[in-house]
């Protein structure tokens, strides 16, 4: 049996060792290098160029190498009956709750204040309300949001999600459906994107929405680029109404060197490091995954391809 493995050439041959190591009996093969794609049983991608799983006339599973799975149904040729799997886990929820821990909690306390008043040299005390008077919400509570929900909680955050079907979390207010959003972003004060990228998500974050959240509401997008409509965002800070946002990922990555994100005032861009990957935690969900699909088990993060996640 053999799998192959699309990934950025820097880390390429770190991947294929993690993998080899951990399925002996799967010989383990970079994209660029397959061999006789008739031998490929199973490609572990991410970003796979249009047309390119199609060229593997016998594969048994497409596993991404992430928890979004965007970048493999945009491709036109997709094989439409293989299965795909999501790589999901610890180390990945962990990465996610550090980083928008951090970016709520940079908002909450108006550091970009603060650093604007050190470059004037000026001794602003600012007066910031506690975390308990402070609501954030959450878009997409599934394994990624309900892990960040729990964490801002926990901090002490009056926090608030949203997603399409009734969910319930302890310690979370839950809304769901159009009603729900529309009861929660006018009472949204941080709003975190974690939605999965769907038809029905693609450009959420726009214009409509964001005049529905309060006076100076911040808003962290770590789901994917196409959820945000850049220039929309754009007019809402400039307007004054949104105070800041903070961007993990883009329509395009990166940005052109004129794009307006790169030099605005109140936008910071981190460049899709949210909850990076890595070998070393990733391949051991990604070989735990690949052994319950050849023994016929039940693989927890088999995307459900009528929803699309």
């Amino acid at each position: 049996m053999t799998l192959v493995v699309r990934v950025g050439a820097a880390r390429a041959d770190w991947w294929c060792e993690k993998l080899q190591g951990l399925l002996p009996d799967i010989e383990c093969r970079s994209w660029d290098d397959p061999g006789d794609k008739a031998d490929v049983d199973y490609a572990v991608v991410w970003k796979p160029p249009p047309g390119g799983l199609k060229t593997f006339p016998n594969l048994k599973c497409i596993v991404s190498m992430g928890a979004g799975i965007d970048h493999v149904l945009v491709d036109p040729e997709l094989p439409a009956h293989l299965p795909i799997i999501r790589t999901v886990g610890d180390d990945l929820r962990q990465r996610m709750r550090e980083y928008v821990a951090l970016h709520v909690l940079r908002f909450h306390r108006r550091l970009p204040h603060i650093q604007a008043a050190q470059g004037r040299r000026e001794w602003d005390q600012i007066i910031t309300p506690p975390a308990p008077e402070r609501r954030v919400a959450v878009l997409g509570l599934g394994n990624m949001g309900a892990a960040v929900a729990n964490t801002l909680a926990a901090i002490g955050f009056d926090v608030h999600g949203w997603s399409r079907r009734p969910k319930s979390l302890e310690g979370i207010t839950c809304h769901h459906g159009d009603a729900g959003l529309a009861e929660l972003l006018p009472q949204a004060e941080i709003l975190v994107c974690l939605l999965p990228l769907t038809p029905a998500t693609e450009g959420i974050l726009n214009r409509d929405l964001f005049a529905q959240l309060p006076e100076e509401a911040c808003v962290i997008n770590v789901g994917r680029g196409g959820h945000l409509v850049e220039e929309d965002l754009i007019h809402a800070l400039d307007s004054g109404h949104l105070y800041g946002a903070t961007l993990d990922v883009l329509h395009e990555e990166p940005p052109p060197e004129d794009h307006p994100f790169w030099t605005h005032p109140k936008i910071l861009l981190t460049p899709h490091i949210a909850s990076l990957i890595d070998p070393e935690a990733g391949a051991k969900v990604i070989a735990e995954n690949i052994k319950r699909f050849r023994a016929g088990e039940a693989v927890p993060d088999l995307v459900d391809l009528a929803q699309g996640y």
